[in-house]
This record gives C-alpha cells, structure tokens and sequence, in this order.
C-alpha cells in the first residue's frame, strides 16, 4: 500500500463507555521502512508499506484527547515545532498538533492531564514550547506525567538511543514540578490508567481507557500500526526486542479475547481497530 505523506489523519471521534475519544493529528514524518520493521525482510513488509525511492515511509503522529466528564485528557505530543535544522531535513515534520487542536474546538489550556508514554522526541515534542528563546508548557494548566525509568534512562545520553531524546521537552516540567513521575501502573484519574509495557523501551507505558465496559488502549510503539500486529514484526529501535515480543503476547492475551479498541500512535490512516488473532503469532485487525 502506497501512503501518501502529505495526507494526514482528520480529527475523528468515537466514544468507549460514557467517554469521548478524538483523534488529534501533529502531521507525518519519514522514517526509513528498514529501520521501522527491523529483522523483517523488505520483501515482507513492502507488501504492507510501499517505501519511496529513498527507503523512507511516512509515519503518522496521532493523540488521543479523552473527554471523560470531569478531566480532559491528552495522550502523547508528537514531534512539536523545536527540532533543529538537521533534525527537520531528516523527518521533515508537518507540525500539524495545535491546527488539529483548532480544528477539534479545543484549546491547550482546556487540558488537564498530558500523559506521555515515553519520552522519545516523537512523543513528546509539543510538551513545551519555545517563545522568544525560553521555553514554556504547551499546555499551561496540564500536569503531565511519564515513568521515572523513563527519565532516568533518557538522561544516561547512551550512544545507542540518546538521539532519541530531547532534554527541553521534558527537563523544563519536571524541574518545575509540573510533570509526576511514575513508578509503575497507576491510575490516573477515574477510568484511565498506565501499565508498563517494556520492549521498545524499558519502562515504556500503555494507557488504557475504560469506561461502561468497554476498554481501548494506546498501545504507544509497542503496536506503532497495524503493519506491526504480527508478534515478531518489531522495530530495530526496541532496545529489548525479545521483551516486546512478550509484552504482545500479555498485551493480546488480554486485548483480543476482551475486544478491546486498539489506538495505533503511528498509523497514517487509521488510527483505531480491534484485532483478532490468525493463528501461527499473526494478528489483524478486524474493523
């Protein structure tokens, strides 16, 4: 499947329980389809993804604003508008998140609560801001929150990831207390909770949404689309990719069975599905 890069999600809504979901879009950025799909041969996968004559695949930055009655809660930032020249020639970000925020009728200060499910730059590049060479929260009256194993690894600055991590769009808000740092699952408020996932990193978190029975989760890079359902169909970016393979494996022993609504962090179009198994570790998704 050929996808087009300069077209990216619309905002959509659906509801899970007496909750409201939207889609909210910061754009596409390229990635290179070997790296995205790891050990699986490009014969394989190109039948999923067509790569341009570059290698290169277009990636879909999605957020999820849950409405729950009582909070307003944003999964995930995207890329953000603070990469450097080198960084923007590379990805070629669309930067896309506050648009999708006006074409939703939401306002940054509507949010009360930005979770990040790692602190990879794609994630969480819309945490902050920089105005007239300071930096501020996007989201002033948010409290955010990611794992402290999280942060504790993104400032180790290892040679294998550290350009994976952006300290100003994390260090600024747990200095000043705004970001809570977590150690393990928890809920957040009523009906949404963290549990961690580890594989593509290792303290990397899962939000899951439940309300009136019914449950969806942002499965964040554990599941980035629907081209990655299948078991061993990993990333060369997980830093422990056997453990992602076991984290898909609990992660479906619950998710399948329970028809949970899976929210995909990079598909370019579509951003939701349920999924059911095949047989022989290969999954689909099934609407």
């Amino acid at each position: 499947m050929k996808l087009d890069f300069n077209c990216s999600l619309p905002v959509q809504r659906t509801t899970v329980g007496d909750f409201e979901l939207t889609v909210l879009s910061d754009g596409n950025y390229w990635a290179d389809g070997g790296s995205m799909f790891g050990v699986v041969p490009k014969a394989l996968w190109s039948k999923r993804i067509e790569a341009d004559e570059r290698n290169r695949i277009p990636v879909g930055l999605n957020s999820i604003l849950v409405r729950t009655g009582d909070h307003n809660v944003l999964i995930e930032t995207g890329i953000g508008a603070k990469l450097d020249d080198r960084m923007r020639r590379v990805f070629e970000p669309q930067e896309k998140l506050l648009r999708s925020f006006e074409q939703a009728g939401v306002a940054p200060e509507e949010i009360d609560i930005v979770i990040n499910t790692h602190l990879h730059f794609d994630h969480c590049g819309w945490n902050t801001v920089r105005e007239n060479g300071r930096l501020r929260p996007t989201f002033p009256r948010a409290r955010y929150f990611a794992q402290e194993g999280e942060l504790r690894h993104a400032r180790l600055q290892l040679e294998r990831d550290r350009v994976s991590y952006l300290t100003e769009n994390y260090d600024p808000l747990v200095e000043s207390g705004q970001m809570e740092l977590l150690r393990g699952s928890r809920e957040i408020v009523p009906g949404i909770s963290v549990e961690v996932f580890p594989g593509h990193t290792e303290h990397m978190q899962a939000v899951l949404i439940q309300s009136g029975g019914a449950t969806a989760c942002y499965i964040s890079d554990l599941i980035p689309d629907r081209a990655h359902l299948d078991l061993t169909w990993v990333l060369s970016f997980d830093l422990f990719p056997l453990q992602t393979i076991e984290s898909r494996k609990r992660f479906y022993a619950r998710a399948v069975p329970e028809q949970w609504l899976v929210l995909f962090t990079h598909d370019v179009t579509k951003p939701w599905a349920r999924v059911r198994a095949t047989g022989g570790g290969k999954y689909e998704a099934a609407d």
